[in-house]
């Protein structure tokens, strides 16, 4: 415990973020930096509990409560606070490959168990993550890994957070990896599903780097299915580990939904991103929100990434809808106890960024999208909503109930769909004749991560379905040690 009376002298501070009004203007990093002794000071805070629920990473009533890559939290908070910066980054990648991927785009369920959060204020766990990676690549105490070789040869088939994580661990211990993307830039959802101000790519490709000068090759512009077969990568290596994602997204069975105009979120996203790492903008290959009413339907982080697109292009007005209620201001104990993930309103930078612009949150719940509406030219030029209201049905199960009167007409030029991801791509799963499970993803079971192919492996969203990066990299880890295991009979991987 760095000072046994640090969670009662000081108060949470939040890391700063630049202004709405500055923001807005570009694509860079929100964040501002924090200074040194108010680092340390937030490090302080923590009570090293004798029971840290921090660490747990476990489901509870289907939501993460605690860290899922077990980060020893309370040890480099105290080594913080004590200045020993070197050794905090040492305890942090015991566990972490990738902080600074979390300590940017985690939710932190980490600091909806944190004990103190129970009674007060939880600790600035996410902030403290990131300033310790930070510091780690500024001295320059990340360095490539290299380790003698075993011979072995594995394929990861996609380079987002769950197979960068086992390429990482599986060459930390000696193995000969390959990682293929389809992509012309590793990263997979980092790179293309997360917008730049949220996640500068320039850190991602930072990492990339830093694993290819490990001895891990990519192979970019490369789809397993159509580009190469996935039987070839089976008959070609020693194992195969298919972290290819949940990239399957949930459309809207409306009428109206071929109009043009109407995009999933995913696309609208990705395109952004190319074209701004491409060009800044300059070769007009995206989806443009400027001058538009846009209309995104979904709410989440997705749905807030494309809030805050369509504004960086200059929309002309912004609106998310919601089926479910509006969360409460705090945590409702009866229903959301402590240590479980706090179901509350949150803004973030999105809203924020709207409520500055046009005076209001762009969010509206409790309404259902009935159809799609175009004009001569096939464009979308309306959306009609109703309200509705969630009600019990004979058997118990709770269902959406239309409010008579509440129809309504929005202006739209642009409509986003941004309700969440049904599963994996299904070329891969048919060509292999992989199980999958009720969801459709690929079927194996957590921490043993093997299909029913022989020597294929599988992680990630592909095998839980959408998650958090946190989820994805303990899942890359933890499918990692189990082909170690099966190569070489034990591993060293924990």
């Amino acid at each position: 415990m760095g000072k046994v009376t640090g969670f009662l002298e000081y108060e949470r501070i939040n890391p700063q973020k630049r202004s709405s009004e500055e923001r807005i203007k570009d694509w860079n990093e929100l964040r501002l930096p924090q200074d040194p002794e108010v680092v340390k000071i937030q490090g302080a805070r923590c009570m090293n509990c004798g029971i840290p629920f921090c660490h747990s990473g476990v489901l509870l009533n289907g939501m993460a409560a605690g860290c899922p890559v077990h980060n020893l939290i309370p040890e480099w908070n105290e080594l913080v606070y004590k200045g020993q910066w070197q050794e905090a980054y040492r305890r942090l990648i015991r566990t972490n490959p990738f902080p600074e991927f979390t300590g940017r785009v985690c939710p932190a369920p980490c600091e909806g168990s944190c004990t103190e959060g129970y009674i007060m204020e939880s600790v600035t766990i996410n902030s403290l993550e990131y300033e310790i990676i930070e510091k780690a690549f500024a001295e320059g105490w990340v360095a490539p890994k290299n380790t003698s070789a075993t011979g072995k040869k594995i394929a990861v088939v996609g380079s987002g957070p769950s197979g960068l994580s086992a390429a990482y661990y599986l060459n930390a211990v000696g193995h000969e990896v390959t990682v293929y993307e389809r992509n012309d830039r590793a990263g997979g959802l980092m790179m293309y599903g997360i917008p730049n101000m949220k996640l500068e790519k320039r850190f991602v490709t930072r990492r990339i780097e830093l694993m290819k000068a490990s001895g891990i090759q990519f192979v970019l512009n490369t789809e397993v299915g159509l580009d190469i077969r996935a039987q070839e990568l089976v008959d070609r290596y020693d194992a195969v580990v298919l972290c290819a994602g949940a990239t399957k997204a949930r459309g809207l069975e409306v009428e109206g939904k071929e109009l043009k105009g109407v995009h999933f979120a995913v696309d609208f996203l990705k395109l952004n991103t190319k074209s701004l790492l491409d060009s800044k903008l300059r070769d007009g290959n995206y989806i443009s929100a400027q001058g538009k009413h846009v209309i995104i339907i979904g709410g989440g982080d997705t749905g807030t990434d494309c809030v805050a697109t369509s504004i960086r292009h200059g929309c002309e007005s912004v609106y998310q809808f919601e089926i479910m209620p509006e969360p409460p201001a705090k945590r409702i104990e009866a229903s959301n106890p402590w240590p479980e993930w706090p179901k509350k309103l949150k803004v973030d930078y999105g809203q924020e960024e709207a409520i500055s612009l046009y005076g209001k949150d762009p969010r509206n719940y409790l309404i259902s999208t009935k159809k799609i509406v175009g004009n001569e030219k096939g464009e979308v030029k309306e959306v009609h909503t109703v309200e509705i209201s969630w009600v019990k049905d004979a058997s118990g199960r709770m269902i959406p109930r239309e409010v008579p009167g509440s129809e309504k007409v929005w202006l739209a030029d642009l409509v986003l769909l941004a309700m969440g991801f049904l599963g994996p791509e299904d070329t891969i799963p048919n060509e292999l004749e992989l199980e999958r499970d009720f969801r459709s993803n690929v079927k194996a079971e957590y921490e043993v991560f093997e299909t029913n192919v022989e020597k294929v492996f599988t992680a990630g969203d592909m095998r839980r379905g959408q998650s958090l990066v946190v989820w994805a990299i303990q899942e890359g880890k933890l499918s990692a040690r189990e082909v170690d295991k099966y190569l070489m009979g034990k591993s060293m991987i924990k």
